[in-house]
């Protein structure tokens, strides 16, 4: 029992993941936005063009004294290379981060505030901590190159292509699942996308 007027101690919240370098882990991105749970954004701002939805995973492998990191979400893809959004949700569909993008500016909003980049290379690098050509995954998760840089077909299988430096396997499309791998530079990041069937 404490004394009148004392105060139950409270459960100290868990300490900050160590953020190494200029841009955050997946981890500490990922632990920044559960922390604020009750403070989510409005759902993913209309955009015309076209749309593409489902879950999507990344993990960025170990490299040096570094851990693998991963991180999972549920995201939604809207309008096209030169404008559009995507926005990344919990399985509960509460979103949890959106990136915009135009010729004007692109844009990233979280819970913590919103922040602006030069280009979308710049914000993944920031949000995830590796590049990931969002731009081109319009083509990519239509099994398709991206018309904005030269590509070239898989010799062997599975069946895919090379584009931007990426590995992408086209072996389970007609499932609706599109794998793509980047091995250099180091690290090697792998995502891997589960599209929602319409």
């Amino acid at each position: 029992m404490t004394g009148r007027g004392a105060t139950a101690p409270r459960a100290s919240p868990p300490a900050a993941p160590h953020l190494a370098g200029r841009a955050p882990t997946i981890v500490a991105f990922v632990c920044a936005l559960l922390a604020s749970a009750c403070t989510t954004l409005p759902p993913p701002s209309p955009t015309a063009g076209d749309t593409l939805s489902g879950r999507l995973a990344l993990r960025v492998e170990a490299l040096g004294s570094a851990a693998p990191r991963a991180f999972s979400a549920a995201f939604d893809l809207r309008g096209d290379a030169r404008s559009g959004t995507l926005g990344l949700s919990t399985p509960l569909g509460s979103t949890l981060a959106e990136a915009r993008w135009s010729p004007a500016e692109v844009v990233l909003a979280t819970p913590q505030g919103t922040r602006r980049f030069s280009s979308l290379d710049e914000l993944t690098r920031e949000a995830l901590g590796e590049s990931v050509p969002i731009e081109a995954w319009f083509d990519w998760l239509r099994g398709r190159p991206w018309p904005g840089a030269p590509s070239e077909a898989s010799a062997a299988p599975p069946q895919g292509f090379a584009q931007l430096g990426w590995r992408v396997d086209l072996g389970g499309f007609e499932q609706g699942t599109v794998a793509a791998t980047r091995e250099s530079p180091p690290p090697t990041v792998s995502v891997r996308i589960r599209l929602d069937r319409s």
